[in-house]
């Protein structure tokens, strides 16, 4: 394969060593939308009210989840090549500000569609953040000592799991659910702001950055409509239309926008929008290779999202499974010829690279099932019909995985990264068949908490050196798109794991239930509280979700092996 004319050799392109304040604030915004993905949980049924959809109506409420999940796994190449060619700043800033987009799309949604085209931009935004992360951690510090900020960073990742519910919660109990999102937009345009100045990023053009104000200006004004504005005798001229065609504030944005198109293409130096850039740029990042690979992993993170697991493995499976096949298969064709690949397949030839990416998947099916059948068995047992208590049994897990992931990279210093990895998952694999284990009342002792704990602290320590083995064996100028797919192979893990152990669940659930008799032949006197059937039925329930804790045990089991025997690359230890 020969590289590309235009393309610097190798050694231009690695990226300056970034400072801690940037890695700093580029961890935080991991945190923030991170957190993000799980505040929805609480506030989703406002949402749908709020957007005109009702309450009897909540399967209607899989876009708006499912849009966010879409949005940050299938650009997740594209962006991760982008870190790599541009650099990570500017995909840091230019995700933070889709995020901030999104929400103020969200934030401002009067109609289903709106709500999800937010949420789908909140997730590009979100997703690209976390292989540019990882990428500025590896520029520096060497691979003899970067395991443990990896760790940190994947701490602070899995943070947002515990901090999005109680943040929901906080903003819920004095406000309504679009300040979640006013909260979002602000959030991301300060750390936005903090990572140009700690980026040290070329002073853009003073009136292009004016103009883009003004639009930014118009166009969220136009979307709020606050009301103090809106009602004001004066100011509320601003949105009542000019001649029955558009509001003052419109033709503003539109006027401001098209002088910010003009100005950047006329003014490069310093342009706020890179226009003469972009023909460049679409060359380097293989827009036919981008674009079947969003094809491909869009396909197949819908397939699994939105598929009902009372009845299917994959919602729509002879229609999208084939165009994802397909996609895909044009894809590896495609990047196999092309000079410059969206995804550098030859970067991930050696044992460590490919070992990684395998070792995620795995730890994606076990974690599935721990996040969505740990609150699950909590409501069928002693928290029965209380949300809130099974939100808590399932914090005790959550809070040990960002302690898990930190003590993972302080450990990767004196000990093989493999080794580090399948501890962390034979942990995670017993404390699973220890669920297996679980009766009616195991919830209401401490053994119960032990083993959640020592599920969380597994998944952890798995964090860093999967990381730190992936970042090791694959040249710098790749790094950002290595940290894309190591997002990319857990979440796809997730989807698969979930719908493939919630379907043998099931099966084994209906079993069990044809084996039980009627209410009328064990309580043929009284089959309206009949103690034999409702303690036969609640029975099968257990055994279904004993069926997925025992799946996710293999898979964590698998993950150990595979963590041992694959995790490859050079000393780590320093």
């Amino acid at each position: 394969m020969s590289r590309s004319p235009h393309r610097p050799p190798a050694e231009a392109l690695t990226p300056p060593r970034p400072g801690l304040g940037l890695v700093v604030l580029a961890a935080l915004a991991v945190l923030v939308t991170a957190a993000d993905t799980y505040v929805v949980v609480l506030a989703l049924p406002d949402i749908l009210t709020g957007v005109g959809v009702g309450i009897d109506e909540l399967q209607r409420a899989t876009p708006i989840v499912g849009g966010f999940l879409l949005g940050s796994t299938a650009t997740l190449p594209l962006l991760g090549r982008l870190a790599d060619l541009r650099g990570r700043v500017p995909v840091l800033v230019g995700c933070l500000l889709l995020f901030a987009v999104g929400s103020l799309l969200t934030a401002t949604a009067l109609g289903l569609g709106q709500a999800v085209a937010g949420r789908g931009l909140q997730g590009v935004g979100a997703g690209g953040l976390v292989p540019a992360t990882l990428a500025l951690v590896a520029d520096r510090w060497p691979p003899e000592r970067r395991a443990l900020p990896l760790g940190v960073v994947g701490a602070v990742q899995e943070a947002g799991a515990v901090l999005g519910p109680l943040a929901g919660a906080a903003v819920l109990a004095v406000a309504d659910w679009r300040a979640i999102f006013w909260l979002n937009l602000l959030l991301a345009l300060g750390l936005a702001g903090g990572v140009l100045v700690t980026g040290r990023v070329r002073r853009p053009d003073p009136l292009g950055a004016v103009l883009a104000g003004l639009t930014a200006l118009a166009v969220g004004l136009r979307l709020a409509q606050p009301g103090a504005l809106a009602e004001d005798v004066t100011l509320g001229l601003l949105f009542v239309p000019v001649g029955g065609v558009a509001t003052p504030l419109v033709l503003l944005a539109v006027l401001a926008g098209a002088a910010l198109v003009v100005r950047s293409w006329v003014a490069p130096a310093g342009a706020v929008l890179p226009l003469r850039g972009l023909p460049r740029l679409a060359g380097e990042v293989d827009v036919l290779g981008s674009a079947l690979a969003v094809v491909a992993l869009g396909v197949l993170v819908w397939a699994f999202a939105a598929a009902d697991p009372a009845r299917q493995v994959v919602a729509h499976g002879p229609v999208l499974l084939p165009v994802a096949v397909l996609a895909a298969a044009g894809f590896v064709l495609h990047e196999r010829r092309t000079a410059d690949p969206v995804l550098p397949l030859a970067a991930l030839r050696p044992v460590g690279a490919w070992g990684a990416l395998v070792v995620n998947l795995l730890v994606g099916v076990a974690l599935v099932a721990a996040l969505v059948d740990v609150p699950l068995f909590a409501r069928a047992t002693t928290e029965e019909g209380d949300q809130l208590g099974a939100a808590l049994v399932l914090l005790e897990l959550l809070v040990a995985v960002p302690v898990g992931a930190v003590a993972g990279g302080w450990l990767c210093r004196t000990l093989p990264p493999r080794a580090v990895g399948a501890a962390g998952m034979v942990l995670s694999a017993g404390a699973f068949v220890a669920m297996t284990g679980w009766g009616a009342e195991s919830l209401a002792g401490a053994g119960s908490t032990l083993v959640l704990v020592a599920a969380g602290l597994g998944f952890g320590l798995a964090i860093a050196p999967v990381n730190a083995v992936l970042l090791a064996v694959t040249p710098a100028r790749v790094h950002g798109s290595a940290g894309a797919l190591s997002v990319v192979a857990r979440t796809v893990g997730m989807l698969v794991g979930l719908s493939l152990l919630t379907a043998v669940a099931l099966r084994r659930f209906t079993a069990e239930v044809a084996g039980i008799a009627s209410p009328f032949e064990s309580c043929p006197k009284t089959p309206a509280d009949c103690p034999v059937h409702d303690a036969a039925t609640d029975a099968a329930v257990l055994t279904q979700l004993h069926t997925v804790f025992a799946g996710a045990a293999v898979a964590a089991g698998l993950a150990a092996v595979a963590a041992l025997v694959l995790l490859r690359g050079p000393r780590l230890r320093g």
